[in-house]
């Protein structure tokens, strides 16, 4: 698909108009027109307005002319995978998991690994073909190769291990120590909890990354320990297989 036909298909699935579109992008009615019927191509700040205003990369806006994929994990991107910067600008780099809020999630390629073939092995390809194939394709990519210069020593591991000490000291009966934390997006762990009064609840953001963990529990049993935290709070819950039953233990303002 070609520029024109995207903005074209954006702009009435959003419902705005070409004066409605051109106001939000300071530019004139006639300059929107132009880029429908091919006439122009946008400049580049103004396709930076652009994916902001519909969402998306430039790579979609420009017809998707490359395959993007993740320079920290290898994983093919689509828009609704792309990482976003603090003041929610796309960074057509990296996916979610790996690059949040200005942060890089994983600054230890064996702990990026292990979370990946967890989520990757499958009856066809087992968990050493995929930890073989990993060990191959991660150096190979961006951020790996200037690990050091994009702060893979910074201060970002320093407050997860910040995190981890506050996390243990609540001492909660029946978790065992934490020693990892690992990037998980806000969809896949936001459950639905019970409160006395009745009312079902929800604390996270969809959109948003956290820094999460899932623990076995000590005595044994059905229910695991799931740990959630980010600069904000710090929450931890348990629940059964694949996030049933979830009962809130902890929800601490830091």
């Amino acid at each position: 698909m070609e520029t024109k036909q995207v903005l074209y298909q954006l702009r009435t699935k959003a419902g705005l108009s070409q004066d409605a579109l051109a106001e939000k992008l300071y530019v004139t009615r006639q300059a929107v027109s132009r880029w429908e019927t091919g006439e122009t191509v946008p400049n580049t700040d103004t396709l930076k307005l652009l994916s902001g205003v519909f969402g998306v990369s430039i790579n979609t806006l420009l017809g998707a002319p490359r395959q993007l994929i993740c320079q920290c994990c290898g994983m093919p991107l689509e828009d609704p995978m792309i990482s976003r910067e603090k003041d929610g600008t796309l960074n057509e780099q990296y996916c979610k998991w790996c690059y949040a809020d200005g942060e890089y999630m994983y600054h230890d390629m064996d702990d990026l690994i292990a979370v990946c073939v967890k989520n990757m092995a499958s009856a066809e390809h087992p968990e050493e073909e995929v930890r073989a194939y990993l060990k191959e394709k991660l150096p190979q990519l961006d951020y790996w190769k200037r690990y050091t210069e994009l702060g893979g020593e910074g201060k970002f591991e320093e407050f997860k291990q910040t995190l981890i000490g506050e996390i243990n000291a609540l001492q909660v009966e029946g978790m065992p120590k934490l020693t990892k934390l690992n990037a998980l997006v806000g969809s896949y762990v936001n459950l639905e909890y019970r409160l006395p009064n009745g009312t079902a609840v929800k604390f996270l953001d969809d959109e948003k990354t956290y820094l999460g963990n899932q623990l076995e529990c000590e005595f044994g049993g059905d229910r695991c320990f799931g740990v959630l935290a980010n600069m904000e709070f710090i929450l931890i819950c348990t629940y059964e297989k694949n996030g049933e039953n979830p009962e809130l233990l902890i929800y601490k303002k830091r």
